[in-house]
C-alpha cells in the first residue's frame, strides 16, 4: 500500500499486537475514529463486528470507532458489552470480514485499547497490518464519497455459550463447588449464562461488572489480587477457584487448598486432555517454561512445537501446523476448535471436567508435575538497561551451558535447570523464568542467584 508523503501525527497507543493507551492523551474518540477509518482502508471489509469491555470509556471509544468504520462504507455489527473472545467467536460465527474488541484488559483504570482480527478471526499484529493501520490513522487522509455503512445490534451470546458447552461432556460433570472471581470485569455475565447448564455450585466474588474497579483492576497475576478468591474458597470449602482478567481471555486457577496454580502446569493438564481425545496431535508451547509440557506431550504421544510467546505468534503457528491446542505459561490458552484463538472460558471447563473424570482433586492432578519440574513463575525486574543486564547474565552462564536458544529472549539450559530471560517490548523490564528437574531447592537457589546478578527493582 502506497502512503502519501505528508506531515503526520504520532500515536503512541499502537503496540506490537494491539492498541493500548491512557485516556484521553494517548487514546481518545478522535484517534478511535481515525483507527476505524484506517482499519477500513487497510482491510477493505464489508462488515465488521465490534464490542467493548466494562471500562467507563469503552462505549464512547467503540462508538467513535464504529463511526470511522461506517464513514468508510463499512457495515457494523455491534455485540455490545463482551469479552475479547466473544469478538473472536462472533467474527467467525457470523462469517464477517473482521472484528475489533475495545478493551484494555488488566491495564490501569484510566487506560483503554483495541484488539483486531480479520476474516476467520486471524489476528492483525504489527507484522500483519497493524503498522499500516497506525500509519494510515496518523496521516488521516481518507477517501470521501463512500456510501455510509449501517450499524446493527447483534446478540451472539446464546450461540457462544452453546459453543463453550461443546468442549465438555456436560452429563459426566459432577456437582463441584466453585468459587469464581470476575474482578468486576466481564466474566461474571458469562458465568450467569453457563450456570443453568452446569451442575456446579458457584460462589461469586466481585461478580458485577464495574468500570470503576472498586476492588482493583482485575489482574490475578498480582499476588495481592488473589487473596479474595483464596478467602472465599477456604470459607466455602470449595473444590476449585477461578479468577479472570478484565476481558477474560485469561483464567487463573486455585486448588482446593487455596494454592494458586501457575499457568505452566495448566498447559500440561490441557495438553494431556486434548491428546487423549486427539492422539498424535501437535501441541504449541512457548519457551519461557517448557520441560513439563514437553514431558507430558511425549508421554501421551503428541508432538511438542515451540513458538515465540505472544498471541499473534502462537495463533500463526497453530494454523501453520494445525495444532489442536496451544498454551502459554502466562495463562493464555489457544484452541483449534475456537478458531485457533485464545479463550478464558474453555480452560476452566476442561479442567473441571478432568477433576470429575479422574476423581482427583486439582492439587492431586498437578502435584506430580510441580514436583517433577518446580518453577519460579514469572518474575519481573525494572532495570536501567535491559540489554546490558542480559549480556551480563549470558557472559556469566554461557561457558557452562548445554544449550542456548533465542526463540524468545534467551533460554539457557543445563542438565538439571534452565532459565529464560526476555525484555519487555514497552518498558525497561526484564522477565525471568526458572525451572529445574525435580529439585525445588536448586530452582530457588538459581532464581536468587540470577536476581542478584540482574539487580534492579521488582516490577509488576
Amino acid at each position: 500500500m502506497t502512503l502519501p508523503d505528508i506531515a503526520v501525527d504520532s500515536f503512541s497507543c499502537f503496540k506490537a499486537y494491539d492498541v493500548r493507551g491512557r485516556i484521553p492523551d494517548q487514546l481518545n474518540e478522535d484517534i478511535a475514529y481515525r483507527i476505524g477509518r484506517a482499519y477500513a482502508a487497510f482491510l477493505q471489509p464489508k462488515t465488521v463486528v465490534v464490542g467493548y469491555d466494562i471500562r467507563l470509556s469503552s462505549q464512547s471509544i467503540c462508538g467513535a470507532l464504529s463511526n470511522g468504520l461506517m464513514d468508510s462504507g463499512v457495515n457494523v455489527f455491534n455485540i455490545g458489552l463482551c469479552g475479547t473472545e466473544e469478538i473472536y467467536f462472533a467474527t467467525s460465527h457470523l462469517e464477517v470480514d473482521g472484528g475489533i474488541a475495545v478493551t484494555a484488559s488488566h491495564n490501569p483504570k484510566d487506560y483503554n485499547g483495541m484488539k483486531f482480527v480479520r476474516e476467520d478471526s486471524k489476528p492483525i499484529s504489527a507484522d500483519t497490518g497493524l503498522n499500516v493501520i497506525k500509519l494510515l490513522a496518523e496521516r488521516n487522509v481518507f477517501a470521501v464519497g463512500a456510501q455510509r455503512g449501517s450499524v446493527q445490534s447483534v446478540d451472539v451470546k446464546a450461540d457462544y455459550v452453546k459453543h463453550l458447552l461443546g468442549y465438555v461432556d456436560v452429563k459426566a460433570l459432577k456437582p463441584l463447588k466453585v468459587v469464581c472471581n470476575a474482578g468486576n470485569g466481564g466474566a461474571g455475565r458469562i458465568i450467569d449464562l453457563l450456570e443453568p447448564h452446569l451442575p456446579f455450585k458457584f460462589t461469586k466474588v466481585f461478580h458485577q461488572p464495574d468500570g470503576n474497579f472498586p476492588n482493583g483492576v482485575p489482574n490475578p497475576l498480582l499476588e495481592e489480587n488473589r487473596q479474595p478468591t483464596v478467602d472465599a474458597l477456604l470459607k466455602e470449602n470449595a473444590d476449585v477457584g477461578i479468577a479472570w482478567d478484565g476481558d477474560f481471555d485469561r483464567c487463573f486457577l486455585f486448588d482446593e487448598k487455596g494454592r494458586f496454580i501457575e499457568g505452566y502446569y495448566i498447559v500440561g493438564l490441557l495438553a494431556e486432555s486434548f491428546l487423549k481425545k486427539n492422539p498424535g496431535s501437535n501441541i504449541i508451547h512457548d519457551p519461557r517454561l517448557l520441560w513439563n509440557t514437553q514431558a507430558v506431550v511425549k508421554e501421551f504421544g503428541g508432538n511438542a512445537v515451540q513458538c515465540k510467546s505472544g498471541h499473534a505468534f502462537i495463533k500463526e503457528m497453530m494454523r501453520k501446523v494445525d495444532a489442536v491446542y496451544g498454551g502459554e505459561m502466562s495463562a493464555h490458552h489457544y484452541f483449534r476448535d475456537f478458531f485457533y484463538c485464545d479463550s478464558g472460558m474453555v480452560p476452566w471447563l476442561l479442567v473441571l471436567e478432568l477433576i470429575c473424570q479422574s476423581g482427583k482433586t486439582l492439587s492431586q492432578l498437578v502435584e506430580e508435575c510441580i514436583a517433577r519440574f518446580p518453577a519460579s513463575g514469572e518474575i519481573n525486574r525494572t532495570v536501567s538497561d535491559a540489554r546490558t543486564v542480559i549480556d551480563k547474565v549470558l557472559t556469566h552462564y554461557m561457558p557452562a551451558a548445554l544449550d542456548i536458544d533465542y526463540t524468545d529472549g534467551v533460554s539457557v539450559s543445563f542438565a538439571d535447570w534452565r532459565f529464560n530471560l526476555r525484555m519487555s517490548n514497552t518498558e525497561p523490564v526484564i522477565r525471568l523464568n526458572v525451572e529445574s528437574r525435580g529439585n525445588i531447592r536448586l530452582m530457588q537457589q538459581k532464581t536468587a542467584e540470577l536476581l542478584a546478578l540482574m539487580g534492579g527493582t521488582p516490577a509488576n
